[in-house]
């Protein structure tokens, strides 16, 4: 446990990581009060990518650690699926339950009915990961997660070969840092500590490309305001220009990429005129645009998730991450991508999630849950239905689009679901068992960096309260009642740990501990692909080969209508259309206090975001005969919802806005906003087109 208690202070602290956002994961500084309680959080000054910096909902995690409405004893439901009624039990009758309820569904229809269902609220690799040692061990079904990352990382790939990118800290030598289709403002506040840097130290401008004026926005030098899923016809138009005028670095393109002349002639037609048509932002903005990229070598590229949740959406991302390959950007130091460096941890999972005892077992859909569970034979994947289910780190019936089938499928009286959480949230309330879950204050584990490269040590700093127990403690307990034998039930959390760092060619646990940290960024020449990008040929894929990218991928192969999806970079019209029944485009994004149903518990960020609201242009609001803070009913393809209006002109005409994931109960009728989301799988990959919905909004009264 690394603590320390600086001179002239009584208030000891100690190190840790943030295990909520996978971008950032940020090096933490907490005060310990005494061996239960903790004061305030603050960013660690000298890890170099968090800079003492963390968002407001971190820093305040005392209101999660030490609220009122914690669970802190196992219990059983006592009354109807959904209501949330409990009474206490121990945790031998807690696993004992759980453990018969899938011996008895293995025997009834085999290992695959049992389906153990993670994510990641918690993005520790022994925490999160290590169930998967359960799953594989049983030959239990196991899951696709297609939530987060399905649809941007096939698009990302398709161009670059490999998940990785720029040293993020480069953006602090860069003179255009370009945020697109992200707000981290609200999501990676570290990346704005960065550009801060650029614009004092370099006069460094920010542009910012989004579907409504997000916080990051607000602070742009440059801003792009176009309509969702039309991404690729704004980044298209800006390629255009850039050949047209002369910026294209041609020396750097026939080295390094597939086809420029292919792509010069794809884009002949593609005129700002064009572009400005389909995505609503003005020509002179996009050829603006276009030119300030062109003259700026140094233009960083930080794209982000939002953009790619439509169902056009890698597509979309393929299209952007072009744009800096064609003026050569990735040349510079300061010039370039980074979309995630997920692909330089090269993990090996062998022991952490007993791979060697992988069965090939069914493999099913995270965000088709509701489908999965409501029995739905192409779901099944030609295997028997679902009778129990293990949850830790996720709030389905929350977070999953489709929630009206979401809700359905967990109503099941055939369906034993046991629950691992750290409150009694929306997916809790339909568990037969509910078991108390530890913060990550209160376990060691160890976290990556999606956004930066650093592998860091989060060690147990406080004593969990009541019986709360850790997700490796559960599926130790599970494993032995169900006669799982595997060598990773026999290793200490900590040996785990230390296994998948000496196997994976890094220092061992004992070093990281003294530490805290490991910077593993690639050397300038990898990270910027002189030495070649990662497909085969070294190259830059203009022409994506989407059964490529599903594969690298996929777990499931490819998904969806590929074969409608364009070769080259263009306007995809996959999207969920507007049309006379459904004249508004709804984006369900982040809100700043809540991070997906994270947070949204904890007084301070219920009382910033007041209630579910949906962001409206004023002139829409006026022909609806609504004004601000209106009881608007709110309705798609799959359901309706009632939310509150708030007048904003930051946004394009027929475009509205629901940010943040409130709990159902907040919503009139326990309707949800993912009431309204789809589940269908977008090609290649699948994923979860959360900003893709075409809507109809009608006073409440």
């Amino acid at each position: 446990m690394n603590i320390h208690q600086p001179s002239g202070r009584n208030i000891k602290t100690g190190r840790s990581v943030c295990p909520h956002d996978c971008p950032s994961a940020c090096a933490l500084e907490v005060e310990l009060l005494d061996e239960r309680t903790i004061g305030r959080v603050r960013g660690a000054k000298d890890n170099s990518y968090t800079r003492g910096v963390i968002c407001e909902k971190v820093a305040r995690y005392s209101e999660r650690v030490h609220h009122p409405e914690r669970l802190l004893h196992p219990m059983k439901r006592v009354g109807p699926k959904g209501a949330g009624q409990f009474e206490r039990i121990s945790w031998d009758e807690a696993l004992d339950l759980t453990a018969a309820a899938f011996l008895k569904a293995e025997a009834e229809h085999g290992a695959e009915s049992v389906w153990p269902y993670y994510y990641a609220g918690t993005m520790g690799l022994l925490m999160r990961d290590g169930i998967e040692r359960l799953t594989n061990v049983k030959g239990y079904s196991t899951m696709y997660g297609t939530v987060c990352i399905a649809l941007s990382w096939p698009g990302f790939f398709a161009g670059t070969g490999r998940i990785a990118g720029v040293d993020p800290r480069e953006m602090q030598k860069s003179d255009l840092i370009i945020v697109w289709g992200g707000n981290p403002v609200n999501t990676q506040v570290n990346v704005m500590t960065h550009v801060g840097i650029a614009r004092k130290e370099r006069g460094a401008k920010l542009a910012c490309v989004d579907i409504y004026e997000t916080g990051t926005m607000k602070q742009a030098d440059i801003k792009l305001l176009i309509r969702p899923g039309t991404d690729g016809a704004l980044a298209c138009g800006v390629m255009h220009v850039l050949f047209r005028d002369g910026y294209a670095d041609w020396d750097y393109l026939r080295q390094y990429t597939d086809d420029p002349e292919g792509m010069e002639a794809n884009l002949a037609e593609k005129t700002p005129e064009w572009a400005a048509e389909i995505c609503g932002c003005p020509a002179s903005e996009i050829v603006a645009f276009a030119e300030l990229i062109g003259q700026t070598p140094r233009s960083f590229f930080r794209i982000g998730y939002g953009f790619a949740r439509g169902r056009n959406g890698a597509a979309n991302m393929h299209a952007v991450s072009c744009i800096p390959a064609i003026t050569g950007a990735w040349k510079h130091e300061g010039g370039g991508a980074l979309h995630s460096n997920s692909g330089i941890y090269k993990w090996n999972r062998r022991l952490l999630e007993a791979q060697d005892a992988n069965r090939r077992q069914r493999v099913m859909d995270q965000a088709r849950v509701g489908e999965v569970l409501c029995g739905n034979p192409q779901d099944l994947r030609g295997g028997p239905k679902v009778a129990a289910m293990l949850i830790q780190n996720t709030n389905p019936v929350s977070i999953a689009p489709d929630q009206t089938r979401v809700k359905e499928g967990f109503a099941r009286e055939d369906l034993f679901v046991c629950v691992h959480e750290q409150f009694i949230t929306d997916t809790a309330k339909y568990a037969d068992v509910l078991l108390p879950a530890t913060m990550f204050l209160e376990h060691d584990d160890i976290y990556q960096g999606g956004g930066h490269s650093h592998i860091l040590w989060g060690g147990k700093l406080i004593e969990p309260p009541g019986e709360a127990r850790s997700n490796d403690f559960v599926i130790r307990e599970l494993a032995r009642r169900v006669g799982a034998r595997h060598e990773s039930f026999e290793r200490s959390g900590n040996e785990l740990i230390d296994d998948i760092l000496r196997r994976s060619g890094r220092k061992g646990l004992d070093q990281l501990e003294e530490e805290n940290w490991f910077d593993i960024q690639p050397d300038f020449a990898t990270a910027h692909f002189l030495k070649g990008f990662g497909h085969a040929d070294g190259k830059f894929h203009f022409r994506a080969d989407w059964k490529g990218a599903a594969k690298a991928m996929s777990k499931m192969g490819v998904l969806g209508p590929i074969e409608n999806l364009p070769a080259w970079p263009g306007h995809y019209e996959a999207h969920e259309q507007a049309d006379a029944a459904y004249p508004f485009r709804l984006a369900t994004s982040p809100a700043r206090t809540f991070l997906n149903s994270t947070f949204n518990e904890t007084p301070g960020s219920r009382a910033r975001e007041v209630r579910p609201s949906l962001l409206m242009h004023p002139d829409d609001l006026a022909a609806l005969g609504a004004s601000d803070g209106a009881r608007l009913r709110v309705g798609s393809r799959r359901g309706e919802v009632v939310l509150h209006a708030k007048a904003f002109d930051g946004l394009r005409r027929g475009v509205v806005i629901a940010e943040g994931l409130w709990p159902n109960e907040a919503h009139e009728g326990g309707r949800g906003i993912n009431t309204l989301t789809g589940a269908d799988q977008p090609a290649p990959a699948g994923g979860g087109a959360y900003h893709d919905n075409a809507v109809w909004v009608k006073t409440a009264g």
